[in-house]
């Protein structure tokens, strides 16, 4: 069992987790650089990061109830004789993911998926974690020794495309000091993300972080928890009706607030809420009252 004090901390003040699109201006006025010539260019990388190290889990200074995962050169005299790169570690898993028109390979270390009997989470869901982030020389730019709640719509796509991979912690019991015990089957592992999956051309000012560099994020996944940010009734994630796993790019009433925030999805001043039904199973019906092949609570033409 793994104690600790929970601490919510909102993500819009944590330094990591100001994501851009590579899309975006950078700080300075220099063009950005062509996107695809840097993924090829973080691949031969992200290869070379996954031949020349392995991992060990470390007993953590800052909090002894959990360890650190740390890369490390296995080529160094300390190396153990039988260290096995990541790159040929069965530990070792990958997944596609786009972005911008642009396909990256994303590289992750399952060490444990967590407890089977706890979902993973969606793209947009709230996260209880560990992490501590690193420059891809292995540079430690952020981090913290104790779980805080982060808001998985708001982090660099890579980390949390990553999370949707792990699971929870089976449970945990309120001790009379008021921390938590864990049980110790919560998802542990790593992510290695190239740069047009974080930061691209603006990273964090003073982060350490390079422009056009990928980043390395290690983390313990405690629990997760389904978000509907407007409690219109729709869970945030199934707000993404264009499918491209982002919240920020659908406003389907124009009114300059994306469909996530907007508890009247269509402008016809009917709530959301009310356009939609909730079966005691918790499955969510959308009506299309008029049949015109567009659900209610998307269609400004009805009511009439």
């Amino acid at each position: 069992m793994n104690k600790f004090k929970s601490i919510l901390l909102l993500s819009s003040i944590i330094l990591i987790f100001a994501s851009c699109d590579d899309d975006d201006d950078g700080p300075t006025s220099e063009p950005l650089r062509d996107a695809d010539e840097v993924r090829l260019e973080n691949e031969i990388t992200i290869n070379q990061f996954l031949e020349d190290h392995y991992i060990e889990q470390q007993p953590n200074q800052a909090n002894p109830n959990f360890d650190r995962i740390v890369f490390k050169p296995i080529n160094s005299p300390d190396a153990p004789s039988d260290a096995v790169a990541v790159k040929d570690s069965e530990l070792l898993k990958s997944k596609t993911i786009t972005q911008n028109n642009i396909e990256y390979d994303l590289f992750y270390v399952q060490i444990r998926e967590g407890a089977a009997s706890e979902r993973k989470p969606t793209f947009a869901d709230s996260l209880l974690v560990t992490y501590e982030g690193y420059t891809i020389e292995n540079e430690l730019f952020d981090g913290t020794p104790n779980p805080i709640w982060l808001d998985g719509s708001n982090l660099v796509v890579g980390f949390r495309e990553a999370m949707t991979e792990y699971r929870g912690s089976s449970g945990f019991v309120e001790n009379p000091d008021g921390s938590f015990a864990f049980n110790d089957d919560f998802g542990i592992g790593a992510v290695i993300i190239p740069s047009g999956l974080a930061y691209f051309a603006t990273p964090p000012i003073n982060s350490g972080i390079e422009r056009y560099k990928p980043i390395v994020f290690t983390y313990q996944l405690y629990r997760s928890r389904l978000i509907d940010h407007d409690r219109d009734g729709i869970p945030s994630y199934m707000e993404d009706l264009n499918g491209t796993r982002r919240l920020n790019d659908v406003d389907t009433d124009g009114d300059r607030i994306f469909n996530y925030l907007d508890e009247d999805d269509d402008g016809d001043g009917v709530p959301t809420r009310d356009e939609i039904t909730i079966e005691e199973d918790g499955t969510i019906v959308f009506p299309d009252s008029n049949g015109n092949g567009t659900a209610d609570y998307l269609d400004s033409t009805y009511p009439e």
